[in-house]
């Protein structure tokens, strides 16, 4: 069962993908009716009620991000209405997330049929590539090699009419600043994607990197979404 209070250091964010809708609360600590409220409205701005829906939440190396809360909360809104929800952690190259410690974190109520593992290894599939010339001049010449988007299969599957990019926007170590596009080509992306991006944000400079929204990283992921 959801607490009566959801701390919140920062945003947290839900992200439908294809639909350009965004739920964003920012608080010091965020009332769980405020985030059900916040979740209601944006569910019925969407104009439609979506039948399979995919969930990619943070795994439990983000326990503390709330995110667990929001997938609860989605999971007991939309069930009732005949939608199908499927949640995939979005892993990286972490190991898949125990039954324990998808309770932990989403809540018993979710059965473990409803979870699904990111493979980083054989779930992938290649959708374009980042030019080599583009990620010199973000880089300031530092590396020049080209970088592969790679994500999961299931995101470009066809399978779900709705899926919903879920996750805190925190300072982070290697692009500037978590979430976002980084769910994706990260969470749930394939090893040179991983690899090289990592690699990046590490030759640049990680001190240069921490707490900025428009770091090479970010630029990478950027275009990546914009161009594939």
């Amino acid at each position: 069962m959801a607490k009566a209070k959801a701390s919140a250091p920062s945003a947290t964010a839900a992200t439908a993908t294809g639909t350009g809708k965004t739920l964003r609360i920012e608080a010091e600590t965020i009332e769980v009716a405020q985030i059900k409220a916040g979740l209601a409205e944006w569910l019925t701005g969407l104009g439609y009620r979506p039948r399979k829906v995919l969930l990619l939440p943070p795994d439990i190396t983000r326990s503390h991000s709330g995110a667990g809360l929001i997938v609860q909360l989605l999971w007991q809104m939309l069930t009732p209405k005949g939608s199908e929800i499927q949640i995939m952690p979005a892993l990286g190259t972490h190991v898949p997330m125990t039954r324990a410690e998808q309770v932990r974190m989403y809540g018993a109520e979710i059965p473990e049929s409803a979870f699904l593992a990111h493979d980083w290894r054989n779930d992938t599939c290649r959708i374009g590539e980042i030019p080599s010339a583009f990620v010199s001049g973000v880089s300031g010449g530092r590396v020049d090699f080209p970088i592969p988007i790679e994500v999961n299969k299931r995101l470009i599957s066809g399978q779900y009419d709705l899926i919903v990019s879920i996750g805190q926007v925190v300072p982070h170590e290697v692009v500037g600043m978590a979430n976002y596009s980084k769910n994706i080509f990260v969470g749930c992306g394939g090893k040179e994607i991983i690899d090289k991006s990592h690699f990046l944000g590490a030759v640049y400079g990680l001190e240069r990197l921490m707490g900025r929204d428009h770091s090479p990283v970010r630029k990478v992921f950027d275009y990546g979404e914009e161009q594939f």
